[in-house]
């Protein structure tokens, strides 16, 4: 169909001149018509056969969802020149055809957009619950059509089941037409109303791109329109938004709950959407499947059944479970009768008998959280012995303790606690229980009446070792459960299910770790409102992120141990709190990393853990250069502050035996060392240095760097003094271009790139000399980091070295980000550039986190400054720095972290490289070791600072923490601590692969 002939039909009948593009549709010609100032219509010419019900349908109601609730996002439909909403027109085939003109609303659609985030499915939910409410009073006589997609007739398909060959795929289709089959008198009591009926991942616009928000911008497509019950509306919207979701549950859950906040839903039609939504994908495969039937040819067809094949076939949700999640994503009861078991039990508080005998109001409570605790020492792996003293810090002569509920704790460090294949997946951290810690073989005492519904031993390693399950009953006869674990299994030989428990009842003891999977002596009381999809197999610890569920299903009991709520109940520090006292007590310009700051507050080697136990892996702080929290420097740190800790004004073995081991690891021309504080005082020292031995005031820097904080440091940190609102360059520096082969003035196929950068450096030395300032010295990052990660081409820094030793200045090695083994095949980085500094500054990792920064130079050097004034600073060298650096570079050797760095470095830059061929958006792949960068380009090559923030706050969302730099901020910086193992540079390059995905 010609667009010049509809283009001509739309000028004449509406009035309107635009470019026409010809849209996807199923039969009818749709086309996007673009006028001259920018404005967008949709053109729909209806097939020939269409009726005209079916537009004058689709027309009204769009007209009355715009009269009664304008805000919602569908487009409104453009009269033509003599008023009329729909126009009957001759295609340039002579057929009839009706013909209507919308709006064009702004957005793509739903399937192309990514990431399919929460708080946009919440928004899908609830322009869907707003425009069901906007149809609840809108009639046509269209809408009692008899069609195969009107979810309520889902039952034709049993008799075209056969058509699907593949016995279990049969089985699971003829299993879903039975379940749609059972609740269809369910389904026929509901109010049946307007409903759009086809929401799929098509039919709903987003707009939003990289950092902006996402937000629903159009719901479009009433060709499906039908009356039936809204619930089939919310089902088949449902029934696309969960295919080939990471993390399906979640996303139904916001869905429901965005259209319950808009249109609130009963239980009932609630407990509906599971069956109806797998209903919807079956109609849709068994369609699918008849027309591949009749059209053997089109491969498509059942193509796009794969993801309705992938959720069907999957074995492992819980439609118990799912039912309970959305009723709790809603604020509803997990099942009937819960609220009323909850209002009986709070009723009886004080009357339950004392589950151990006593009194519990008086026992102290211990946290066991992961911002108070630091059980276990690594929590990815908890030790049996540490297991068995957990707590014991709150042990008081076998006096009764208790542990809080909904307390985010990482004692549950097994892998069996993940949700994911990685140590930094999502992980169970919040306990369901309230524990009571007593000495083992403390009697047990009912404290009501139930009937045993489990009594097993649990014998894994942290398991419950002995466990019991009691059902009760409130007055009214609502059911309920609690469980007592880590028990002594001698009651195996007393109880079996069924059995009647009486109120105050002494049924079971105590456990020793021998007896309760490994545990510190100690009792988990959990109470939950239904075991449906968790049956005997209760988990006693919660993903923070599913406590909304979790605390529905299994809420606070200390009603039943006669306790107040709040009392044993845990609260995290609100991040929220936190964040605005910082922006209250802090400077503006001490930033945050990331959109949504991350509030971290225990770590393990390369990993992180914040306040709710969420794992983060830790790419980008190089300053726990050996890990966080290092056993060896715990216990050295520890052992020092035992004994003193003082200055260099005092002798101390520490001392020396520090500078004895970084010269070990220097060329032998450096004997003095300098101690400091930090990385900035030991460039500022450096900058002492060289002017004391040349008498001359001139430095030489590269653009874009970074050496410190302090006004002299500032004053050769290009980073900081260009930027909008810095100093300015003083007088006395001079930069020289980056040594960056990929961007620079001189590519990677120049084979003397090396000389022409460094021959740059000629012109700063004259005009410094020009200035009467003198030369002396050159200050570097032997490579380059805020400037981009970058590597110089080999020899770079030596030629630079030598001509300015030709003008009598001083070469000063900046090894903060590159030295002690992070380079893997080198200790320094000026080692791979065969340079010779005259000074190497060392500073953050050398500490591993503690305030350290070591300067090493010359003896000639160190005497021209030893000038007969005092050099000292008060903490740098303390016998505690000098001990803790010292431990640092020996943990280096022992734990050879720097072949570690060598072997995961190459293994991190292949698979980046690999990356690079599928995703345009990589530029490059530089570094060495652990020090590597990416550079985030636009279609063009242009620096794409847009996508790499973009980039680095979704890494964020796949708990990698990686940070950016470079001039333009597009550069991708990994440089974790040297623990990182092959899993953990396996989860960088696949959560960066998705990623990248999404923005191209």
């Amino acid at each position: 169909m010609s667009n010049t002939h509809w283009a001509s039909a739309l000028l004449d009948n509406w009035g309107i001149r635009a470019d026409l593009t010809r849209l996807d549709g199923e039969y009818d010609l749709n086309f996007l018509a673009t006028a001259s100032d920018g404005t967008g219509y949709i053109l729909k010419a209806m097939r020939p056969d269409c009726e005209s019900w079916l537009v004058d349908m689709q027309i009204k109601a769009l007209d009355h969802i715009r009269a009664v609730s304008p805000e919602l996002p569908f487009p409104a439909v453009i009269r033509a020149s003599d008023h009329s909403s729909v126009v009957t027109l001759a295609d340039d085939q002579g057929a009839q055809r009706l013909v209507w003109v919308l709006e064009r609303l702004p957005g793509r659609c739903y399937a192309q957009t990514e990431p399919k985030r929460p708080d946009l499915i919440h928004g899908v939910g609830v322009a869907l619950g707003g425009a069901a409410k906007a149809l609840e009073d809108f009639d046509h006589k269209g809408l009692d059509r008899d069609f195969k997609w009107d979810l309520m007739n889902a039952g034709w398909i049993g008799d075209d089941l056969n058509v699907v060959i593949d016995p279990k795929r049969h089985a699971i289709l003829e299993q879903i037409h039975t379940d749609f089959t059972a609740l269809t008198s369910a389904l026929a009591r509901l109010p049946k109303q307007a409903i759009h009926n086809d929401a799929n991942d098509y039919n709903i616009l987003v707009t939003g791109t990289l950092n902006e928000p996402r937000t629903i911008s159009g719901l479009i497509d009433l060709g499906d329109m039908c009356r039936a019950p809204r619930i089939c509306d919310l089902a088949i919207a449902a029934a696309y938004i969960v295919l080939d979701h990471p993390a399906l549950e979640a996303a139904l859950a916001a869905l429901v709950a965005g259209y319950h906040s808009a249109n609130p839903l009963t239980p009932n039609e609630i407990d509906l959407v599971w069956p109806l939504l797998r209903t919807r994908l079956a109609v849709s495969v068994v369609n699918s499947t008849l027309m591949a039937a009749d059209n053997p040819d089109d491969p498509y067809v059942t193509i796009s059944q794969a993801p309705a094949w992938r959720f069907l076939e999957a074995q492992d949700i819980n439609p118990a479970l799912i039912t309970a999640r959305l009723r709790a994503a809603c604020g509803l009861p997990v099942v009937d009768g819960a609220d009323r078991v909850m209002a009986w039990v709070n009723n009886e508080r004080g009357n339950f008998a004392p589950l151990m005998g006593e009194d519990l109001g008086d026992a102290p409570l211990g946290s066991l959280s992961v911002e108070h605790s630091t059980w276990p020492q690594n929590p990815f792996h908890m030790l049996l012995e540490e297991a068995a003293r957990v707590g014991e810090e709150f042990e008081d002569n076998g006096r009764i303790w208790l542990g809080y509920y909904h307390e985010p704790r990482l004692i549950y460090a097994e892998p069996a606690f993940r949700k994911g294949p990685w140590k930094a997946s999502d992980r169970r951290t919040v306990h369901l229980a309230v524990d009571a810690f007593a000495p083992a073989e403390t009697p047990m005492f009912a404290p009501l009446r139930g009937e045993v519904f489990v009594a097993e031993y649990r014998a894994g390693h942290l398991d419950y070792g002995g466990v019991i399950i009691l059902r009760h009953e409130t007055p009214d006869g609502d059911p309920f459960y609690t469980l007592y674990g880590h028990l002594n299994p001698e009651f195996l030989d007393q109880l079996k299910p069924g059995d009647v428990i009486e109120k105050g009842q002494q049924f079971c003891r105590l456990g020793d770790p021998t007896q309760n999977g490994g545990w510190a002596p100690h009792v988990h009381f959990q109470l939950a409102l239904t075991t449906e999809g968790i049956e005997a197999d209760w988990p006693g610890v919660g993903d923070p992120d599913e406590m909304y569920m979790w605390r529905a299903i299994c809420p606070n009991p200390a009603a039943l141990l006669n306790l107040a709520d709040d009392l044993v109940r845990y609260h995290p520090t609100d991040k929220a709190g936190v964040l605005q006292d910082r922006r209250d007590h802090f400077g503006g310009n001490l930033s945050l990393t990331y959109n949504d700051p991350v509030m971290l507050v225990r770590g393990w080697k390369h990993h992180l853990f914040d306040e709710w136990g969420r794992p983060y892996l830790d790419a980008y702080n190089n300053v726990p250069h050996v890990g966080h929290a290092h056993p060896r420097i715990q216990s050295v740190a520890a052992d020092q502050l035992k004994r003193m800790n003082s200055n260099t004004r005092y002798l101390h073995p520490a001392q020396t035996a520090f500078a004895d081991k970084i010269l070990s690891k220097l060329p032998d021309h450096f004997e003095v060392c300098f101690f400091v504080n930090s990385g900035t005082e030991a460039n500022e020292l450096a900058l002492r240095l060289a002017r004391a031995h040349t008498g001359a005031r001139g430095m030489v820097t590269p653009d874009h760097g970074y050496h410190g904080n302090t006004t002299g440091t500032i004053d050769i940190s290009a980073y900081k003094f260009n930027k909008p609102g810095g100093t300015g360059q003083a007088d006395w520096v001079e930069l020289v271009e980056v040594a960056d082969d990929y961007r620079g003035s001189f590519k990677r196929n120049d084979p003397d790139r090396a000389t022409k950068f460094a021959e740059l450096v000629d012109q700063a030395i004259e005009r410094l000399q020009a200035k009467g300032h003198g030369l002396a010295g050159f200050i570097a990052e032997t490579f380059p980091s805020v400037g981009g990660q970058i590597i110089p081409p080999p020899g770079y820094l030596a030629a630079v070295y030598d001509k300015i030793r030709a003008e009598g200045g001083v070469c000063i090695a900046d090894e903060v980000q590159t030295g002690l083994g992070r380079l893997g095949h080198y200790y320094f980085g000026f080692e791979h550039q065969g340079a010779l500094p005259d000074i190497v500054v060392m500073g953050k990792p050398i500490g591993n986190g503690h305030p350290l920064g070591v300067l090493v130079t010359t003896k000639a050097i160190a005497e021209s400054f030893d000038n007969g004034i005092e050099f000292f600073s008060t903490f740098g060298g303390s016998t505690l720095s000098c001990r803790i650096g010292k431990e640092v570079l020996d943990i280096v050797d022992d734990e050879n972290l720097q072949d570690n760095a060598r072997v995961m470095g190459a293994r991190l830059i292949d698979g980046l490289a690999t990356l690079k061929q599928t995703h345009a958006c990589i530029g490059d792949v530089r570094g060495m070791g652990l020090f590597v960068g990416v550079e985030i380009v636009n279609p063009d090559r242009t620096e794409a600072t847009q996508i790499c923030s973009y980039v680095k706050n979704r890494m964020r969302d796949f708990r990698i923490l990686v940070g950016s730099e470079g001039p333009k901020d597009n550069i991708l910086k990994i440089r974790p601590p040297l623990t990182i193992d092959t899993q953990d540079v396996d989860m960088i390059l696949w959560a960066l692969n998705q990623v990248l995905s999404e923005v191209t």
